[in-house]
């Protein structure tokens, strides 16, 4: 570690007071492991879900995801990418990508690239060692954000690593496991991409949890556990604690191979509860303005017009934010160029407030205080702790940002996508003295 970032932290220790702070703790460098930024670009946005999945081979055709709206589901696995990826995957196309999200489905993409040379069974013969993970985990993760993009699926969007389960005996296995993983999240975070991983709660779960706080390796901002024990819960795992990966970071895949039949439709697939990070898709709206309608940098008419829509044409949108109101809407539409145009003007469900069809535009980046960090009503520690704190590792997830009182570096603070505020130096992005490209200055 830097000798500033030494000195911050030993300054930081030295300072700790009693009651009535944020319950501070150790800072961790914008760039340092383990949590390590997210770099987003302009038109990216993330988007979670909080619900049942299903995961299953072979991505189903259209059809099949109509009659399955009969059903619990709302989150449909997708196989994106990887050289050990066993079905074929004739339906998977961007088309497919955007008509799924249109139908309502969120996407879960699974990279099944290679596995570690320790894993259970023979299949899947691509691995690697201790001595080529993190090479692999870099070049996958890049072959990863690269394949995403051809489907339509933004920056901002979780990509998980599948790792199948392994003989964590072996402690070269266990190495290459967390090297993989940190130079695949850690590469994701360099494109605008968050990083998921998919594990087994007896190898892989259980080293990253024992790694949550380690500065040698990056942490994932997602895990999805695989336990067929039948439980939806997402909380009470026997191989990590409660506090690792605690703000809507977590997955489950809580029964496996079987057939279900919905709307007439039979499938063969595996059940999963999620609280976590999914994909970013963009949906289609009309301009509904008389005129041409301005799109901006920024969500208030005080940011440049860079580019106009002509009445009734399509407007591919990502994500909503709060800003200026217009006509009786405050929510402003960002679309996948990373422009915002005035929702009032756009032919979503709600032209008084946001619409359910479209998530928060949100650029979340993790909590890097040494222990939890408290939320607050207003931009300032003057302000009343408000709900749960957030633990170490934990998601911030940020909409916009506004000047508050100086605490340390900073004087900007991060208001969080359920109103609360926190002290933007102790959440990882590309800042943490000044403003953190893209997110909008709040209104």
């Amino acid at each position: 570690m830097r000798g500033r970032d030494m000195r911050r932290m030993a300054g930081l220790l030295a300072s700790l007071t009693a009651a009535g702070t944020l319950l501070l703790g150790m800072a961790v460098s914008a760039t340092a492991e383990p949590a390590t930024p997210a770099d987003y670009p302009t038109g990216s946005s993330s988007t979670r879900v909080t619900g049942l999945g299903f995961d299953t081979c072979t991505a189903p055709s259209l059809d099949a995801l109509r009659a399955w709206r009969a059903s619990s589901y709302r989150t449909v696995n997708i196989y994106f990418g990887g050289n050990n990826r066993g079905c074929t995957q004739p339906n998977l196309t961007s088309s497919w990508v955007r008509d799924a999200n249109a139908l309502g489905w969120k996407l879960l993409p699974t990279y099944f690239g290679r596995q570690p040379f320790c894993k259970f069974g023979e299949s899947k013969p691509l691995r690697y060692t201790a001595s080529n993970a993190a090479s692999y985990g870099t070049s996958e993760a890049k072959d990863a954000v690269s394949k995403a993009k051809a489907l339509g699926l933004l920056p901002g969007s979780a990509l998980y690593a599948d790792v199948e389960h392994y003989d964590r005996s072996d402690s070269g296995c266990r190495v290459a496991v967390r090297r993989y993983v940190s130079a695949w999240t850690k590469t994701l975070h360099a494109s605008g991409y968050l990083a998921g991983v998919y594990v087994h709660q007896d190898s892989g779960l259980r080293d990253l949890s024992d790694s949550y706080n380690s500065t040698k390796y990056a942490r994932p901002d997602a895990v999805w556990m695989a336990r067929w024990d039948g439980k939806t819960s997402l909380t009470g795992w026997p191989t990590a604690p409660n506090s690792h990966w605690a703000v809507h970071q977590r997955a489950k895949q809580y029964r496996g191979d079987h057939d279900e039949t919905w709307g007439g439709v039979r499938l063969n697939i595996d059940s999963d509860s999620l609280d976590a990070p999914v994909a970013t898709v963009s949906r289609a709206y009309k301009v509904t303005s008389s005129t041409a309608l301005n799109a901006r940098t920024g969500p208030s008419s005080a940011y440049p017009a860079v580019r106009t829509h002509a009445p009734g044409s399509t407007l591919r949108v990502m994500c909503q934010g709060h800003g200026q109101k217009v006509g009786t809407s405050a929510v402003w539409d960002r679309l996948s160029n990373g422009t915002w145009v005035s929702d009032y003007y756009v032919s979503t469900p709600s032209s008084t407030g946001f619409s359910s069809a479209l998530p928060r535009c949100a650029y979340p980046g993790q909590v890097t205080a040494g222990v939890a960090l408290n939320a607050r009503t207003g931009p300032g520690m003057s302000y009343s702790k408000s709900g749960p704190a957030l633990p170490r590792g934990g998601l911030a997830y940020v909409m916009c940002q506004k000047r508050g009182e100086t605490y340390r570096t900073t004087s900007v603070w991060n208001r969080l996508d359920d109103g609360r505020w926190v002290s933007d130096f102790y959440v990882a992005n590309r800042s943490n003295s000044s403003w953190s490209a893209p997110i909008p200055r709040c209104p």
